[in-house]
């Protein structure tokens, strides 16, 4: 894109967005577009999404700490998309997320208190991970939003989970970026804060910009205004667009930089000291390289998100839904749409919906979003009034720690260590002991619930509970932050279950613990 034409786009969105469109006046920060025009642009983000994580599947954390090779071929024909939702239904994770929210919204309204939406997610039978995962233990075991996302409750806070589960907050806010932020603010504190939440709301908000826009680094750059200057999500994606600047045709580069600033894990504890990371950061500086490097090519757009690595299938998800909304789906590249016209009507796996009813549910949500917001809906018209984004509040996860160690640890039953540190996360699972049945180590062979007292230098203990069923089990075995400085012992001990049927699934069952992470204060 010549300089030209990119100052001529942004002349043209700096005179829609005037003024603030909270009780704006029509004419002057006001977005007109047909009916069937926001449609297709609904259409785009969600076939988008679609599209993008289909692409990056077969990558999907297969490289950690490096980016796939331009040399290296990519794959893509007719029919992968129909063949990949039938055989693969697990892939479509940000999909079902994000579709379990819009049901909550399609029977409760704009108004579902925040625990239809914790519930909707908490007792589905879809398997979860990470800071969703976290959430949905603490949710069935008493811990309620926002504490369920906090990271005081939740190692993960800080991981990509709500990021790659907001798109429905921007799609149904169109020019709307603070809407998409209210929406975020209630649904996305369920499973994160800090930089997790801010993954979440930077995503909502370049969604709704895409509805105003064609000029891809306005709609970065605008968007990131939502987030806090003083947070390290705000620097992280800040420098990468400074970095495009300076190089704007050499995506390795900017990627090199990243890696040697930013692709430290603090937080999850399956990332420390790993090259593994899926911090929210990090792969939202991903999803913008993809958006600035590729500068509005769909196709490569799609092809930096997924080659610059870790999650790669969710990355270029959102890059694909951004770009959907931003083009509308009538505008999306024929050879990306091959084959998904039969995929449309197939239910995601865990819900009852398709594209092509979410296409028209997602329609009439932001229909009801735009009359409340004062815009108005006549005549196959809709007029938005357009709002500036406005930043959130400040939240940090892990502030001012840093981690000093990750040890092995294997042991089983009772086990102890000392550290000195301020907090430490313990990691490990239940499995199924040998002679119970089933092989050795399989968690699948028996569901059951493990009581485990954790004790924190000799004080009175903590009961937690640990069901072997993946679908609810815990995370991580137990952690705690916030300990005054020093040396410090843990224990940990399996309490065996009462009398009864529960006391012989119990006994089939143990805890294996795997390894440890120590934090201190800088």
């Amino acid at each position: 894109m010549t300089w030209f034409l990119r100052l001529g786009l942004m002349l043209a969105t700096a005179c829609m967005l005037v003024t603030t469109a909270m009780g704006g006046k029509p004419g002057k920060d006001t977005l007109f577009l047909s009916m069937d025009e926001l449609k297709d642009k609904i259409m785009g983000g969600w076939a988008g999404q679609t599209i993008g994580v289909t692409f990056g599947g077969p990558y999907e954390f297969r490289y950690l700490g490096k980016y796939i090779k331009d040399d290296q071929s990519l794959t893509w024909y007719d029919g992968y998309l129909k063949k990949t939702m039938l055989e693969n239904p697990g892939l479509y994770d940000d999909l079902y997320m994000d579709l379990s929210f819009v049901e909550v919204i399609e029977r409760l309204g704009l108004d579902a208190p925040v625990d239809s939406f914790a519930s909707a997610f908490a007792h589905a039978e879809y398997k979860l991970w990470h800071a969703n995962q976290a959430a949905r233990y603490n949710i069935l075991n008493g811990i309620r939003p926002p504490l369920s996302g906090n990271w005081m409750n939740n190692p993960h806070a800080d991981d990509i989970d709500y990021q790659i589960e907001s798109d429905f907050a921007g799609l149904m806010s169109p020019g709307m970026p603070n809407a998409a932020s209210a929406i975020s603010d209630k649904v996305g504190h369920i499973m994160n804060y800090g930089d997790g939440w801010y993954g979440g709301v930077f995503v909502g908000a370049m969604y709704s910009l895409a509805f105003v826009s064609k000029d891809v680094p306005y709609i970065v750059e605008e968007a990131l205004k939502a987030i806090p200057a003083k947070s390290d999500f705000y620097k992280c994606i800040a420098d990468v667009i400074t970095w495009h600047r300076a190089s704007p045709s050499d995506w390795h580069s900017c990627w090199q930089q990243l890696q040697q600033k930013w692709a430290n894990e603090r937080g999850c504890p399956d990332g420390v000291n790993d090259p593994f990371d899926i911090d929210a950061k990090l792969n939202a500086a991903y999803v913008v390289m993809g958006l600035l490097y590729g500068n509005g090519d769909f196709s490569r757009s799609l092809e930096v998100a997924t080659r610059a690595g870790q999650d790669a299938d969710c990355n270029p998800s959102t890059v694909g839904g951004v770009l959907g909304a931003m083009l509308g789906y009538s505008h999306i590249p024929s050879y990306w749409k091959m084959g998904l016209k039969e995929a449309e009507t197939i239910d995601f796996k865990y819900t009852h919906m398709s594209l092509e009813k979410v296409y028209t549910i997602g329609l009439r949500h932001a229909l009801e979003n735009i009359r409340r917001h004062g815009g108005v809906v006549a005549d196959g018209k809709v007029s938005i009034l357009l709002q500036r984004p406005e930043t959130v509040r400040l939240e940090q996860c892990f502030p001012g720690m840093r981690v000093v160690s990750k040890t092995p640890f294997v042991h089983e039953g009772t086990a102890g260590f000392d550290f000195d540190g301020t907090g430490f996360v313990l990691r490990g699972g239940v499995f199924r002991k040998e002679g119970a049945g089933g092989a050795r180590g399989d968690d699948r062979a028996a569901d059951g619930v493990v009581m485990m007292e954790v004790m924190i230098d000799g004080g009175k203990g903590e009961m937690v509970r640990l069901p072997s069923d993946f679908i609810t089990r815990r995370h991580d075995l137990c952690w705690k932050y916030g300990l005054a400085g020093g040396r410090h012992h843990v224990s940990v001990r399996v309490v065996e279950a009462g009398a009864g049927t529960a006391d012989v699934v119990a006994r089939a069952l143990g805890v294996r613990t795997q390894d440890y992470i120590v934090y201190d204060v800088k």
